[in-house]
């Protein structure tokens, strides 16, 4: 059996691969990539990862926007959010964004995957879920970046703050917040030093 044929049995239907894991089964990793481009094997979807095509009787599937990230990352710690989510604590957010936002340990900046452009933000701390005092923390920090006016969005956002449970609010601030949603929360989280001050 040749190494190229080798290669072809790993490959799986819709499996997103770096190209140094391509590396590992290949003793000639770039001639193998470019020939299994050329047979439709392989997809490029980003800079050094590909997919094998997985075919439905719609025609090719996309890769899953998580294998993406997490082939690109080459790390599962991350959380992918779409701003929109911030429009689910009704604080009068309405706009529709068109690109993820991914938290991770590893990476900054946009990048194009698979066709579609990630907005990836690096921290030192990711959650592993998407909760609402998250999502409200979060929202502060980007209180800047959002279109609506930011005079309208911020009291409601403390109004808010005030309903959701201080511990769980707090651990948010102190594992995901900047200076920034620590600040602004603080008149909630510590009431009596902000009528104290």
């Amino acid at each position: 059996m040749t190494a190229l044929a080798k290669l072809k049995r790993k490959l799986r239907p819709g499996q997103v691969y770096r190209r140094k894991e391509l590396a590992t089964w290949s003793n000639a990793v770039d001639r193998h990539v470019g020939q299994l481009l050329d047979e439709g094997r392989l997809e490029k979807v980003g800079a050094g990862l590909y997919m094998a095509p997985k075919k439905t009787r719609f025609g090719q599937a996309p890769a899953k926007p998580e294998k993406l990230v997490e082939s690109f990352l080459g790390d599962d710690r991350f959380l992918m959010v779409s701003p929109n989510a911030y429009n689910s604590l009704e604080l009068g957010t309405t706009q529709l964004y068109n690109e993820p936002v991914v938290y991770n340990r590893k990476r900054h900046g946009h990048f194009e995957l698979d066709g579609r452009r990630y907005d990836f933000r690096m921290r030192t701390s990711v959650p592993s879920n998407l909760s609402e005092e998250f999502l409200l923390v979060d929202l502060l920090h980007n209180l800047d970046r959002l279109p609506e006016e930011k005079a309208t969005v911020l009291p409601k956002a403390l109004r808010r703050a005030r309903r959701m449970d201080r511990a769980r609010l707090s651990r948010a601030v102190k594992d995901f917040g900047s200076a920034r949603a620590a600040r602004l929360l603080k008149p909630v989280l510590n009431p009596d030093q902000a009528t104290a001050a």
